[in-house]
Parts: C-alpha cells; sequence; structure tokens
C-alpha cells in the first residue's frame, strides 16, 4: 500500500512539473546531479511554495542551476510535440565507420573527439543508466561505460590494454664509492710499457726482471698482454708489456686505461711510428703520465736527437725543451741507463701519491684470459682495490668464478693478492673477457642473481635491436608493396599476370647453392686478447663482393673435434693460433680432409687467410688486342643463291687472325661482338692479315658495317685474381 502511493505521488509530481514546464516556466533550470531527463519526468518534483529560483530536486534536493545543456531542449522538443533525441540521430552524418581504440579510462571530451559524437549525446546516455556522474568534459568514464555508450550507439571498438612499464631494480653488481683517505694504504705503481713493434718493449722488460722472455716469443715480438711485479730499490712495480703489433690495437688500449704510468719506449734509430703514435693517444685518452725510454742507443746509427724532435713534432714535449715529460735514453740490450729509467719511475710514483684500500670487497681488471687444459679457464688481473683471497666468489662480465687457486707470473701458488698485484685466478666457470671488471660478492647465489639480471640485460637490449630491424625492413616492404600495387593498377591485368610469373621463376631456390666464391672459417686461439686481435684485423675486411668471408665460431681453446665437423659441414677452414687439435679432432679431419692451419704469428695468420680467399676467386679474363682495321667500303658477294655483305677493311694496327674473337666499333661504342665467318685477301681464304694489308671479313651473324667503322681483333686470357684487402701491416 505504501509503494503505491508513493508511485502515485511521483506522477502527481512528474504531471505537475510537466505542465510548469509546458508554461516555460522552469526552462533554462535542470538538476546539478541530473536526474532529470526526457524519458523519466516523474523523478523531477518542486517544492511547493519556492520561487523559480530556489526551486529543488525532489531526489537530492539540490537548488536548481541555470542550464543550456540539451536535456532541456529534448523536453522542450517533447512538450512541442516533437521526438527526443535518438541513438540514431546522434550518428546521423557522421562517419559510422569510426572504430574508437580503448586504450583505459577516458574523459567526456576525448571519448567525444574519438567517437565524432557531440557531448550533449554522451550526457544524455550516461543520465538513463542513473549515474552518480558529474557531466563535465572532462569527468573520467571508466571502460564498462565507455563500451556500454558504443554498443548502444553501434560504434566498433578495440580494447588495447596499455603495457604497465615498471622500472626494474637493478640486481646487478657495482664498485663501492670511493674510500676514506683515513684507510687507504700505499700501493705499487702500474706501469705499462708501450710502443712500437720491435722497439725493444719486452726486452726491456727482461733487462729489468733478469729474464728471457722475448726469446720465447713467436717471431721475436710480443702477442700477448703480461703482467707481472719487478722489485726495483726494496720496491715493488707492476708492469704490463703491451703489444706492439698493428693488429693488437685493443691490448694497447686496455693496457693503458688500467695503469699509471706509461712508458713509451722509442728506437733511437726508427723515431716515433705509426703505433707509436697510437700509443700516445691512448696514454692521453687515459689521462696517465708518460716517460719516455729511447731505446737502441747503442747502436751505430742511433740519433737520440732526432728522435727528441720527433717526439716533439707528434706534442710530446720533453723537459729539455721546458715540457714535462721525463726522457731517458737507454739500452736494453746491453742494461745501459736502466737504473735512471727506474728512478724516474719511481719519482713519478711518489708524486702521484698512489694509495688503494686494502679492506671490503675486491675489485680487479682482467687483463687476459685463456683456457689451460688441465686447470680450465685462468684469468688474470690486476687487483685495485680489497684483497683477494681463496674461496672469495667473483662475477666478470657474464661469467661467475670461485677462486680455487691464485698464481704469480711465476706459477707459485699464492694465499692474496692485494692492490696493485697481477694474479692468475682459477675456477672461472667460463672464458672472462679481457676489460671485463671483476666484482667480489657475498655467495655465490648472488653472483647466479648478478649473472641472470645482466644476461636478462643484454637479450633486452638484443631484441629491441632486432625489433627496430623488423620495424624498419617492414616499413620498406610496405613501402615496396604500396608502390608495386600503384604499379599494377596502371597495367592490364595481362600485363600484371606476366610480371608475376616472370618473378615467380626468378625466385631463387632456398637450397640452391650459391656460385659466388665464399670462405668459411673456424677461428680458435690461445687467450682472449688473441681473438679480439684477429677478430679486429677481419672487421676490415670490405672485399665480400669478391669473395665472402664468414666466420663461423670463434673461441679460445684447443680445436675439438666440433669445430672440424662445423668446418667440414660449411667446407670451411680452421685456423688455430698457438693452440693444438684435439686427438678427435685430428681423426675427424683425416677422415673427412678438412684443412686445420696452425700459426704463431698473427701476420703469418692473415697471411695465410688472404691466400686462402685469393685461391677461391675465379680466374680473371682479359682481352689482349692483337690487331685493327678500318671499314673502307661495304659490298655485296654471292655465296650460292644467296647475297651476303662484305666489310672492305684495311690492317691499320698489328694482324687481324681467323680464330680471334672481334669486335665492330662505331664512335667508340661496340655494335657487334662475335667471331667471323671468313677472311679474304685478293679472293682468297686466308687464316690472318698484317698491318698495311687490305683485307674483306664477314661476320658469322649478320650486321649492317659502314665505312669508317673499326674492326678490333682480340684474345681472351685469364688471369688469377688477387683480393682486394689492403691491411696496415
Amino acid at each position: 500500500m505504501i509503494e503505491a502511493l508513493g508511485a502515485f505521488r511521483k506522477i502527481i509530481a512528474g504531471l505537475m512539473a510537466f505542465r510548469q514546464l509546458l508554461k516555460g516556466s522552469v526552462k533554462q533550470l535542470t538538476c546539478p546531479r541530473r536526474h532529470l531527463n526526457a524519458r523519466q519526468l516523474t523523478t523531477f518534483e518542486l517544492v511547493p511554495g519556492t520561487t523559480t529560483s530556489h526551486r529543488r530536486c525532489c531526489c537530492c534536493h539540490s537548488k536548481l542551476l541555470p542550464n543550456d545543456w540539451s536535456r532541456v531542449t529534448s523536453v522542450r522538443s517533447y512538450a512541442r510535440g516533437k521526438p527526443p533525441i535518438s541513438n540514431q540521430s546522434l550518428t546521423k552524418g557522421k562517419n559510422k565507420s569510426v572504430t574508437v581504440v580503448i586504450r583505459g579510462p577516458m574523459t567526456i571530451h576525448e571519448l567525444s573527439s574519438a567517437a565524432n559524437i557531440p557531448k550533449d549525446g554522451i550526457y544524455e546516455l550516461i543520465l538513463e543508466r542513473e549515474l552518480n556522474l558529474k557531466l563535465e568534459p572532462y569527468t573520467v568514464l571508466k571502460v564498462f561505460l565507455i563500451k556500454s555508450i558504443l554498443d548502444e550507439l553501434h560504434i566498433g571498438y578495440i580494447v588495447r590494454k596499455e603495457k604497465l612499464v615498471i622500472p626494474k631494480l637493478s640486481k646487478d653488481a657495482f664498485r663501492r664509492p670511493p674510500a676514506d683517505p683515513s684507510e687507504m694504504q700505499p700501493r705499487p705503481a702500474v706501469v705499462t710499457v708501450m710502443g712500437h713493434v720491435d722497439h725493444g718493449k719486452t726486452t726491456l722488460l727482461d733487462a729489468l726482471r733478469k729474464t728471457s722472455v722475448v726469446a720465447q716469443e713467436a717471431g721475436g715480438i710480443t702477442q700477448h698482454i703480461g703482467a707481472f711485479q719487478v722489485p726495483v730499490q726494496d720496491k715493488l712495480i707492476t708492469f704490463l708489456d703491451t703489444p706492439g703489433h698493428a693488429a693488437f690495437k685493443a691490448m694497447r688500449e686496455r693496457g693503458a686505461n688500467v695503469t699509471d704510468i706509461v712508458v713509451l719506449v722509442v728506437a733511437a734509430d726508427d723515431g716515433v711510428m705509426e703505433q707509436t703514435k697510437e700509443s700516445i693517444k691512448y696514454a692521453r685518452n687515459a689521462n696517465v703520465p708518460m716517460i719516455v725510454a729511447i731505446n737502441k742507443c747503442d747502436k751505430p746509427d742511433a740519433e737520440p736527437d732526432f728522435t727528441k724532435r720527433d717526439l716533439l713534432a707528434n706534442d710530446i714535449v720533453l723537459e729539455e725543451f721546458g715540457g714535462s715529460v721525463q726522457a731517458v735514453a737507454i739500452s736494453a740490450l746491453k742494461n745501459l741507463h736502466l737504473d735512471d729509467l727506474t728512478d724516474a719511475i719511481l719519482t713519478q710514483a711518489e708524486i702521484q701519491e698512489l694509495r688503494a684500500d686494502p679492506t671490503g670487497p675486491v675489485e680487479a681488471v682482467i687483463v687476459e684470459s685463456r683456457v689451460d687444459k688441465g686447470k680450465g679457464s685462468i684469468g688474470t688481473a690486476i687487483v685495485q682495490r680489497g684483497t683477494l683471497k681463496r674461496g672469495a666468489i667473483l662475477v666478470a662480465g657474464q661469467v661467475m668464478c670461485k677462486v680455487r687457486t691464485l698464481l704469480n707470473e711465476s706459477g707459485q701458488v699464492l694465499k692474496s693478492a692485494g692492490p696493485s698485484v697481477p694474479v692468475e685466478i682459477t675456477g672461472w666457470k667460463g672464458n672472462p673477457s679481457a676489460g671485463d671488471v671483476a666484482l667480489e660478492v657475498e655467495s655465490e647465489s648472488r653472483a647466479r642473481e648478478v649473472l641472470k639480471w645482466r644476461l636478462d640485460s643484454s637479450q633486452e637490449v638484443a631484441l629491441e635491436e632486432e625489433r627496430v630491424i623488423v620495424e624498419r625492413r617492414a616499413a620498406e616492404h610496405h613501402r615496396a608493396y604500396r608502390s608495386r600495387k600503384a604499379t599494377e593498377k596502371a597495367l592490364h591485368w595481362k600485363q600484371v599476370l606476366q610480371i608475376k610469373t616472370e618473378e615467380r621463376y626468378s625466385r631463387p631456390k632456398e637450397n640452391e647453392k650459391s656460385n659466388n666464391p665464399e670462405l668459411n672459417i673456424v677461428i680458435k686461439a690461445d687467450v682472449d686478447g688473441s681473438i679480439e686481435a684477429i677478430l679486429d684485423v677481419l672487421s676490415t675486411y670490405e672485399a665480400h663482393r669478391q669473395c665472402k668471408l664468414e666466420i663461423l665460431r670463434y673461441g679460445v681453446g684447443v680445436i675439438s673435434d666440433k669445430d672440424v665437423e662445423l668446418a667440414h659441414n660449411f667446407e670451411g677452414v680452421v685456423f688455430g693460433f698457438n693452440v693444438e687439435v684435439s686427438n678427435e679432432g685430428i681423426r675427424y679431419a683425416n677422415e673427412h680432409r678438412v684443412d686445420v692451419k696452425h700459426h704463431q704469428i698473427i701476420y703469418k695468420l692473415v697471411d695465410d687467410l688472404k691466400d686462402e680467399l685469393t685461391a677461391r676467386l675465379p680466374p680473371l679474363e682479359v682481352q689482349e688486342v692483337i690487331g685493327e682495321a678500318t671499314v673502307l667500303q661495304t659490298f655485296d658477294i654471292s655465296v650460292g643463291k644467296k647475297k651476303v655483305p662484305v666489310a672492305g677493311c684495311r690492317v691499320s694496327k698489328g694482324q687481324l687472325s681467323l680464330d680471334g674473337s672481334f669486335k665492330l666499333l662505331r664512335n667508340n661504342q661496340t655494335l657487334h661482338e662475335g667471331p667471323l665467318n671468313s677472311l679474304k685477301h685478293h679472293k682468297e681464304d686466308v687464316s690472318s692479315v698484317t698491318k698495311d694489308m687490305e683485307c674483306g671479313l664477314r661476320f658469322k651473324d649478320w650486321v649492317e658495317c659502314h665505312s669508317g667503322d673499326t674492326v678490333i681483333c682480340y684474345q681472351v686470357r685469364q688471369e688469377p685474381q688477387t683480393i682486394n684487402w689492403d691491411l696496415d701491416f
């Protein structure tokens, strides 16, 4: 009974409101919460006895406000006997093929712009759902409401959820902040010996530490970076011996970046050379002080003064010229003035006040790495901070290590290694790359966490690079497709069919072997630095149009049967640098006749590689001109019942031979090329005619000759090609 009375009361209130609207007394007024619409007039009630400006809504008793929205327009249209705004009228005249992309909640203004409908229509559809929302342009609508509105308006939509990018917390390992100066202690200086090849760097170090390393180096040149300590005047100095050969640029740069002092060795009889200039550049980039050792001063043709002026020309201002760079004239071979050089090094180290923190987690730099058959992966490192001990957990690049043993340059086991101490570390689970920073972590689980983070990060970078490449290629494909479609549109359908048929048959088969020359190689070396140097040399190869060079695999360690098998599958060659072949690899190579080449000197390896590339090049056909004639007159002769054209010529150079190849030129352009059918002199067939003789010749294929044309006789001979690969050494 109560519900019936309430419903009756609402009907009466609606009728009263409708009467007032017909009289125009409440036009331009509406409820702030929009409880009034054309289909629900009964929800609007006026409080009796109030004026127009103080009328309130019966639902929320809110004060009525002036309104310029389409709701009043709809009510007034209904009062005049016109139909209210419909869903069809909202999109009438609009683009019905609009598709709204819903990426999340949208404002009314954004929905209106995206769906190309007026805001008033959206307000009305919201009111129909009796939602308590402010009808303002920047009111945010949820996704379910947007979808409901678009469904009612028959407008298509696509829901695309934006991927929420949450920045990942880095799990990588980093260097520690700078140590407190009060905790730092003096450390030995790290000195890098640099210079041009064969200027005496290793001989100098042999003289300082009383060894003969240079005699053990293949070809008498250093091809690895060596790290060792030498006692000098009751103090220790850590020396790095870098290769001077042009192929080992990365090793020299790495040596300059981990050093405190650079000793630049310059031969007095040779002066500043290319690798000398390069070493100067690396030292300046690393911002380390430099000491010049002018070596080979004992030789009769030595000119130390010329060398000093040559250094000055390269912006190395020595102390005697008013600069700050010390220069010492020495003879490493005869141990002359080496004390002066060590004094200069110690003085420079004292000026720099070299100190380091020997406590806390270890920080070191990998200067070299190799694979030993019995010990596994070995990394040579220089400790920069902390004290390295057995059992420490290290992370370098994307490999980890639980230190098994510490060895010095003589192979002696060390209990610990402090700052500036070079040490060989065993226990690596993989081969560390030269130049990587080795950091100590708390546990193996933490090390695995760091490695996983670094691997994932590198994969994300690789995927992003691939995505950019794929998008670029897709854009190129779409441009080519649109261009082809535009071209086909202007052609007849038969022409289009013919073009597609030709493309289908001209498309190369996937399994078809290419006839272009190519060389596939597998490279194995003893240390990571050697691989790095060889790859740097191979990166300068640009003659792929002559012969394609493909590196199937490279790495550190012995040549295994898998390496030989890979080379065999691709008809390639295996190159080994200071490494041996396993027994299984030797057996497989002998059975399948795979070339396995061994080298101990890098430039000989490169020369051998160039010979292999040259051997795969096809011979080059060269045209050798043997005679030349000028057409004087053309006439026809009878051959059986036919008349054939004949060119009457006079030989101007060399001779014309019937078995040679001929070209017909007119205005220096080749009109015809082919053999002769006949060659006559005074109506007699001849095999050749010489200079100043007249003859008649007829090409095997019909060709029209004019007076003044040139006939050239040539022979084709084959010459071997040489690969176009210029190196700096």
